[in-house]
């Protein structure tokens, strides 16, 4: 990529996240690219829909998550490694709010821009899952794909605005169902 297209490229990308993150879900592509003070073209050039937009700017967490997952895997505690990886997972997904359903349905697509990425997240968790599991640690009847879908509903909940209170709370009921009380 020449110089000056990354110097735009990123610069979208900064545009976009700070848009798009918080109550900004909603920012069109064309109010991104005018404050971004790129033409549309120059934005679609680079990022053809919203879900490759999202893609982009999800991947970087993503794949941040996923490394997490990796040194929480060394952990001596299965269930806390499970319980914080979750509590970031759910707040990285979070700070994207509006991109809650995109991830949803893209995990299903294998055509949509945001499947390998959302796959990238749902296997890092279902490693720590199964690793709690071995050790007794987390109930027996989840996969990643349920965890997937807890970390959705955990980030959709903190972005209602009479739940964000009982975040938390939320977050801890669901995190010990998912937990056993016994571990090897």
């Amino acid at each position: 990529m020449r110089a000056d297209a990354k110097k735009n490229y990123d610069h979208i990308l900064a545009v976009a996240r700070e848009m798009l993150t918080g109550n900004g879900a909603n920012a069109s592509l064309r109010d991104i690219a005018r404050k971004a003070e790129v033409g549309d073209g120059t934005l679609h050039r680079h990022f053809p829909t919203r879900e490759a937009l999202l893609e982009a700017l999800l991947r970087e967490g993503f794949e941040d998550l996923a490394r997490r997952a990796s040194e929480l895997e060394q952990s001596d505690d299965p269930r806390n490694a499970l319980v914080t990886w979750l509590r970031e997972a759910t707040t990285v997904t979070h700070n994207y709010s509006g991109a809650i359903a995109s991830m949803v349905s893209a995990i299903a697509d294998e055509n949509s821009a945001l499947h390998t990425s959302c796959v990238m997240l749902r296997t890092a968790g279902a490693q720590l899952l199964r690793r709690a599991q071995a050790k007794g640690a987390a109930r027996m009847d989840m996969d990643g794909n349920d965890l997937f879908a807890l970390i959705s509903a955990l980030a959709w909940l903190a972005e209602q605005p009479p739940l964000v209170p009982r975040a938390d709370h939320l977050f801890d009921i669901i995190s010990g169902a998912i937990l056993t009380s016994e571990q090897q």
